[in-house]
């Protein structure tokens, strides 16, 4: 065991149920979202804006929501590594497999979605996507609450990826293999999570240099759109990164967040805690304003200025719950919550494998909950179904952590 060393500075020890609290909250609604985007009838407000609108819903904040989240775990998670004794290199090593495997399964499974040439694959795409999630377990996952799978079932599960590869077949014809295409959402989140734990260590853990790289994301994420970058082919590539730099600035957002609260500079005083999220939400959405009249809010597009309203929103819910938490010590749903914010791997991708079964299974929800109403609260109490199904799996020693 080693102490925190002293260049760094020292963050609140122990779980923030706070953050918890929002983690569990964004992937259930992240849940619910995705069972609506299959439900007829809905308001504008209940599904993702077209690209060019120039406008957002609710829904197009829940992917912020979450990647803000990522944010705030960065601080503890990697001080926690460093108490246990982790060099620089170690955790350099941490947070690139960390990425990596999001990656990985990001890709996997947006292959899954599209771009597959059906009648050539050698099995079903259903079932070619249910061996994705026994490859993930196989590497990730546990059971019983033990430790993670033996070197020779990580190996297995690894096989297993590059087999599915091999047996992939893409294109109009059949005769591509998989591409990352879009990268898919754990895809995007472990390149934004990449990026977010680079500024992070280069800032040795301060305010001051996380600030400053969510700057340079900003800029970088903005100078794509200029006409100039687009109209040079050399710089266009330099700047062809938006989308991460984007992400990565709700990233940093929350990572700020996290040590206005909890670093060394913290105050017990709630007021002053409140004036500074409200001053960091203000800064924000002020950028966010400026840049909106020449870059459009578009969630598709990953603007800048939808990143910065998005992370400005995320800033206020957090000290709302903070305050719910921390001010008045009291908690929310804690039996449902507390193991999907222990667990939100596992509850992510519980309805993708639940969809996969059923559509390997030729099963569909009945009609009556893909429409109106009853698709809605069909949506809600799905999430409330797979946060309970967490739950179970939880309490019998499921475990799937990257």
């Amino acid at each position: 065991m080693t102490s925190q060393p002293a260049a760094w500075p020292a963050l609140r020890s122990g779980r923030i149920l706070a953050i918890d609290i929002f983690r569990a909250l964004t992937v259930l609604v992240m849940i619910t979202v995705n069972f609506w985007g299959g439900v007829a009838g809905l308001a504008p407000w209940m599904k993702h804006m077209p690209a060019q609108a120039d406008a957002m819903s609710f829904v197009d904040a829940v992917f912020p929501a979450f990647l803000f989240i990522v944010g705030m775990s960065i601080p503890f998670a990697l001080q926690q590594r460093q108490r246990l004794g982790d060099s620089t290199l170690q955790l350099q090593l941490h947070v690139l497999q960390r990425a990596l495997g999001l990656v990985l399964i990001g890709v996997f499974m947006v292959n899954a979605e599209g771009g597959f040439h059906a009648a050539s694959m050698p099995l079903p795409v259903a079932a070619w996507t249910l061996l994705i999630y026994l490859a993930a377990f196989l590497v990730w996952g546990s059971l019983r609450g033990g430790a993670p799978f033996g070197r020779a079932w990580r190996w297995a599960g690894l096989g297993l990826f590059a087999g599915l590869a091999w047996l992939y077949r893409g294109g109009s014809e059949g005769q591509g293999g998989m591409s990352p295409q879009w990268w898919g959402i754990l895809g995007l989140i472990g390149w934004a999570y990449l990026i977010g734990c680079a500024v992070y260590l280069l800032a040795r853990g301060r305010l001051a240099g996380v600030l400053l790289g969510l700057l340079f994301s900003v800029a970088y994420a903005t100078l794509h759109w200029l006409p100039a970058v687009q109209a040079s082919p050399g710089l266009a590539l330099v700047f062809s990164q938006n989308g991460h730099f984007a992400h990565a600035v709700l990233v940093l957002s929350g990572c700020a967040t996290a040590l206005l609260f909890y670093g060394a500079q913290r105050d017990s005083q709630r007021a002053r805690l409140w004036l500074r999220a409200l001053i960091f939400a203000a800064v924000l959405a002020l950028a966010a304003a400026l840049l909106r009249p020449e870059f459009k809010v578009s969630k598709i597009l990953a603007t800048p200025s939808w990143a910065l309203y998005c992370a400005a929103a995320c800033v206020l819910i957090f000290a709302a719950l903070a305050q719910w938490v921390d001010g008045w010590g009291r908690s929310l749903w804690p039996a449902l919550l507390e193991p999907v914010a222990a667990h939100p791997l596992l509850a992510y991708l519980i309805p993708f494998v639940i969809g996969a079964a059923m559509s390997w299974g030729q099963l569909g929800w009945p009609s009556l909950l893909r429409s109106g109403a009853p698709g809605v609260l069909a949506g809600v109490g799905y999430a409330l179904l797979v946060a309970g199904l967490v739950k179970w799996l939880a309490a019998r020693g499921v475990r799937l952590r990257i």
